[in-house]
């Protein structure tokens, strides 16, 4: 996912005064998947929340039906496509029956004709298509048989658009490494003589797939006068922007806890929720001081040599609790690889504290991999918190480059284990880093199979120069996106938000759960776990030098 500055640097110079295009690479996606989210896209762009945007993709097969689409365009019956894995799908786009699948470059723009000109955007798509085979020696045809681009009399690409206040989508399909023999199973656009045909038949070889995205993105610039851009955008979109609070909301809380000598994340992790959960007299407490044994590299929370645990904290947070009168406690921690058991007797101390002071109030830990080490995870879930978690924190690709100590499989078992101990499971990741959707779709399925059944989902934020930078500001649309990717996926409690922290509402969330769903803790890999993708914050889950762990 990025943006068309991205792209490699012998891309042509543009002059003028241009707009910004954002790309997206969605990978290989289920067409209904990536026709909701387009939806939602275009009303993001009609009200002004997003810019222009182009979506590229490939499809699960899948057929197609245009408005001009007829049932007998179709040549076998749907319990037939069914069996082969073919979906089918009737749409608003132009045009007739098409296959999309695997091989073939999808592109679907979503942006404003301000000239108001279908015919002329239309043109500006197929002369588009039509460089990129140039480029690669071919003599690309247009308006053979209607729309579309032919080479040597076999149509190699299909056009199908639709417009919404002005504003496109659908797009183009272009046949790079298709199996062109799934378009037996329809009439082409209508067309009982049409020849289908691929760059790779017309070539006699296979061809680079993201080379031909690259090559049609640039082309696609230059047809419509985009304009390359620094990326991220230089000035924090308006969807992460805080209203702050009255501080007469703040400075109660903070004095109460400053004399307490409690540390939380709302200060420690420069939470842009902080005005927010103070106002409503919550916050997460940090224990075990203010200093991390690790050096994760999204992360604002000081690091160094630790001073030893206060034997007073557990009655303060407790005590706290108790005062602020909260339904719901967090209990998290700096990572203190050097204590024996990485802190868990800590943990249980304070649960321990905070039910005897305030038997009501459920209690949550968000607790670090003390290494893998069994015991301690045990001695953490043999007191029963209310919800169990644990920050995955980032895709497995990226993982290593923002947490250097720690293991994306280890956390996976580190959730594994607390979900068979019979708890809610609760992880989340941080979205922004440059991971890619189908890295983002592998990780929710791994949290999932792992017992999480609690998710959240946020925007990543540096909170300096020298920590990570961000990659790329995801849209409102894109969270909500993935909660209802999420929740198709057996998730049962999903918040999912540029401003969603692992701890942000974290009673809400529990509430409206169990109010929704009436479920009892966990069942091992079948009750509820709630996942969190917060960013830059005290999330504490790494696991120094990678040790395997929860033998």
């Amino acid at each position: 996912m990025s943006r068309v500055q991205a792209l490699p640097q012998n891309t042509p110079p543009q002059t003028g005064c241009a707009t910004p295009l954002e790309i997206l690479d969605l990978g290989r996606i289920e067409y209904g998947e990536a026709l909701d989210f387009q939806k939602s896209r275009v009303s993001s762009r009609i009200n002004g929340v997003t810019g222009d945007t182009l979506l590229l993709l490939e499809h699960e097969p899948v057929i197609t039906m245009g408005r001009g689409g007829l049932a007998e365009h179709l040549h076998v019956s749907e319990e037939h496509l069914k069996r082969q894995g073919v979906g089918l799908f009737w749409v608003e786009r132009g045009g007739m029956a098409t296959f999309h699948g695997p091989g073939q470059l999808v592109a679907y723009p979503i942006i404003l004709l301000h000239e108001k000109d279908l015919h002329l955007y239309m043109e500006k798509l197929l002369a588009a298509v039509a460089a990129v085979l140039r480029g690669y020696g071919l003599e690309p045809q247009l308006g053979v048989h209607g729309p579309g681009v032919w080479v040597n009399g076999g149509k190699i690409a299909s056009v199908g658009m639709a417009v919404r206040k002005w504003v496109t989508f659908h797009g183009m399909a272009l046949n790079v490494n298709t199996d062109i023999g799934w378009f037996g199973l329809i009439t082409p656009c209508g067309n009982p003589t049409e020849r289908i045909t691929s760059m790779r038949q017309e070539l006699g070889h296979d061809v680079d797939f993201a080379e031909v995205s690259r090559r049609f993105v640039r082309a696609f610039a230059d047809e419509f006068g985009f304009s390359p851009r620094p990326e991220p955008q230089e000035r924090r979109p308006d969807w992460l922007t805080v209203r702050l609070q009255p501080e007469e909301n703040v400075s109660p809380v903070e004095e109460m806890l400053s004399g307490l000598h409690l540390h939380t994340v709302c200060q420690e992790a420069m939470c842009p929720n902080k005005g927010e959960c103070f106002a409503r007299g919550t916050s997460t407490f940090i224990i075990l001081g203010d200093v991390c044994t690790r050096g994760c590299r999204y992360c604002a929370v000081g690091k160094g040599k630790p001073e030893p645990p206060d034997a007073a904290e557990p009655d303060n947070v407790a005590h706290a609790v108790q005062r602020m009168k909260l339904r719901h406690a967090v209990i998290t921690s700096v990572t203190r690889d050097d204590l024996p058991d990485g802190g868990a007797g800590h943990f249980v101390a304070v649960m321990k504290a905070v039910r005897a002071a305030s038997p009501h109030t459920s209690v949550e830990v968000l607790v670090p991999d003390f290494q893998g080490n069994r015991d301690a995870i045990d001695a953490v879930c043999d007191v029963r918190p209310d919800v169990f978690n644990h920050n995955l924190e980032a895709v497995r690709r990226i993982f290593a480059q923002v947490r250097p100590r720690a293991s994306y499989d280890l956390s996976l078992k580190v959730l594994a284990h607390a979900a068979v101990r019979g708890l809610r499971v609760k992880s989340g990741i941080m979205l922004g880093l440059g991971e890619t959707w189908d890295e983002i779709r592998q990780t929710l399925a791994d949290l999932h199979a792992n017992g999480c059944r609690f998710l959240t989902l946020g925007q990543y934020l540096a909170p300096s120069t020298a920590h990570v930078p961000v990659a790329r500001y995801l849209a409102p649309d894109e969270f909500d996106h993935w909660k209802r990717v999420a929740l198709n996926m057996g998730f049962t409690g999903v918040a999912s938000a540029p401003l969603v922290r692992s701890s942000y509402r974290a009673e809400a969330m529990l509430e409206e759960q169990a109010a929704a769903s009436r479920l009892q803790p966990c069942q091992a890999h079948s009750a509820s776990t709630e996942v969190v993708v917060g960013s830059q914050g005290r999330q504490g889950m790494s696991c120094a030098n990678a040790p395997q762990g929860i033998a």
